[in-house]
């Protein structure tokens, strides 16, 4: 029987571990050297470099309506912190520094977690979706991805109006698992972002233009069954990779092509919300299973 971790033993232990991590991280961030970006400006720097917007309401698996309007609140009561914020050279983005704790006294509602590998409900759950929104805006430009935390292995929840490659989304819990950014150029960089209707809706923005361009791109995606070598139970899995390609602008070249991650992951949800063909068990595994 593997051993327990500190965390696991109760509750309480739980939460020891929480308010740990918590103060580690205050400590951490109190003898960085590097400064946070933290000033913000309602005048929207004059080049656009990449906009998205993302779907507030979905729908995700079994998971309740009532949690969609909880998340619908805590994005919009986050968003104001975040717009118009300004990543100078050396400057980095936090996004817990400048939302702050999603504290229910604060207005912040109840929404879809991820803990333990499962779909739960927590205060501030589905703010996710606003790194999400962060990220794959900074993945269009030069900034620095510096801290970045995805749920690994697992394809939570069916797709529902997919714009982004699976597996390029983010996860984040107060205030130890953050989403951060490190602007190593020469040029200021801007976050609009706003809650519009039924999208949350985001602008990354520059005061000069950009050299280069940047594509991200899903490559080898598909869903196919195999054996789980703990049990030898049938299982369907998702794999593909995402990749970057950096284009200058000027001679329209390709000057640098990345893969950025290679998804494996474990479809935890009723394959039949699956709407892509799935590849069978090859041969020699479905013999095996015999």
């Amino acid at each position: 029987m593997a051993r327990r971790l500190f965390s696991e033993l109760s509750p309480t232990t739980y939460q020891i571990a929480l308010a740990r991590r918590r103060m580690q991280r205050r400590i951490a961030d109190g003898l960085r050297r590097s400064s946070f970006a933290r000033q913000a400006s309602q005048e929207s720097l004059p080049v656009k470099v990449y906009t998205h917007n993302s779907l507030i309401r979905r729908r995700l698996g079994n998971a309740q309506p009532e949690l969609q309007e909880g998340k619908a609140v805590s994005l919009g009561l986050a968003a104001p912190h975040v717009d118009g914020i300004l990543i100078r050279p050396g400057e980095t983005f936090s996004f817990w520094r400048l939302v702050g704790e999603p504290s229910s006294r604060r207005g912040f509602q109840p929404g879809v977690v991820i803990f333990d590998d499962r779909a739960e409900t927590g205060v501030g759950g589905g703010l996710c979706q606003f790194t999400n929104l962060l990220h794959w805006m900074a993945l269009h430009s030069p900034l620095s991805i510096v801290e970045h935390h995805h749920h690994s292995g697992l394809d939570l929840f069916p797709d529902f109006k997919r714009q982004i490659p699976f597996g390029t989304g983010t996860s984040i819990v107060w205030n130890f698992l953050d989403y951060r950014l490190r602007n190593d150029t020469g040029i200021t960089f801007q976050f609009r972002v706003r809650t519009v209707d039924e999208h949350l809706r985001g602008e990354l923005r520059a005061d000069a233009p950009l050299d280069q361009k940047f594509h991200v791109r899903e490559e080898d995606g598909w869903f196919y069954e195999a054996l789980d070598p703990q049990t030898g139970k049938l299982q369907v899995r998702r794999h593909n990779i995402v990749s970057r390609s950096t284009r200058d602008k000027r001679t329209g070249n390709i000057v640098a092509s990345e893969t950025l991650l290679e998804n494996d992951a474990l479809v935890v949800y009723d394959r039949d919300r699956i709407t892509e063909p799935i590849r069978p068990l090859s041969g020699s595994e479905s013999a095996q299973r015999r």
